[in-house]
């Protein structure tokens, strides 16, 4: 096994290439959108982008992430890249509360550092316009229906994440693949509800870094993005070891 340090590595350049590139496709949509049609100043989050269309795209650029991240670096750390999902390793005692806490670490970090470089590589727009991606309830939506939306589209990629790549009867190749698509399904979905987060990590960068460079502050609703991918991601674990308890 890898060291700590490798691993925790891994986890943050592993979350660092998820929200370069998964929310680096939600600002490009935003920045086309306004090219093509008068754009209002970024205060809502990426909750009120347009079309089931749009929301197939982003998701597929997080699932193909997700899955080149699985199968390039998940030999060295397993390739959480997600709070959530090492919280509920965690839970279920597979995962050791120091390398834990390690990994949560790494995990933000990664995300706020994916989202300065996407805001190195677009420039001011990516922040005014695209929001750098950051997450919110589409208008509508209480808080309460948020949650709940994040809870059981986490519920079902954990349940995955369970049945592929935890559980040692999976057949061995297919886990990134199926993954991967799961999380390309629960964004498309969950996108023009949520923002289709699943991930506290992939929420937190873009909060820190629209502080930080003069965007909106969406803090208000961080606790939708973290108390509802624990929840779920817990519970499906949990859910996993009850059913196929022998």
């Amino acid at each position: 096994m890898a060291s700590l340090s490798s691993r925790c590595l891994a986890e943050g350049v592993g979350t660092f290439l998820l929200v370069y590139f998964g929310t680096g496709a939600a600002v490009i949509t935003l920045l086309l959108a306004a090219g093509t049609k008068p754009a209002a100043a970024f205060n809502v989050g990426i909750g009120e982008l347009g079309g089931l269309g749009d929301w197939l795209a982003i998701g597929l650029v997080f699932g193909i992430v997700i899955a080149a991240v699985i199968y390039t670096l998940g030999r060295v750390s397993g390739a959480h890249v997600n709070p959530a999902v090492t919280i509920a390793l965690w839970a279920t005692k597979r995962f050791p509360s120091l390398d834990a806490a390690g990994y949560i670490v790494s995990q933000c970090i990664g995300a706020a550092a994916g989202s300065l470089l996407l805001y190195l590589s677009l420039g001011a727009s990516a922040v005014t316009i695209g929001g750098l991606g950051a997450t919110s309830p589409f208008p509508g939506i209480g808080y309460g229906q948020a949650i709940l939306v994040e809870a059981i589209a986490t519920f079902v990629l954990m349940l995955v994440i369970m049945g592929v790549a935890v559980d040692q009867r999976a057949p061995p190749g297919f886990a990134g693949l199926v993954i991967g698509l799961t999380v390309a399904g629960m964004i498309t979905m969950a996108g023009n509800i949520t923002g289709g987060s699943l991930n506290p990590a992939r929420t937190f960068g873009p909060y820190v870094m629209d502080g930080l460079l003069g965007g909106s502050s969406l803090w208000v609703y961080f606790p939708i993005y973290l108390i509802g991918p624990i929840i779920g991601a817990v519970v499906a674990a949990f859910f996993y070891d009850r059913i196929t308890a022998e």
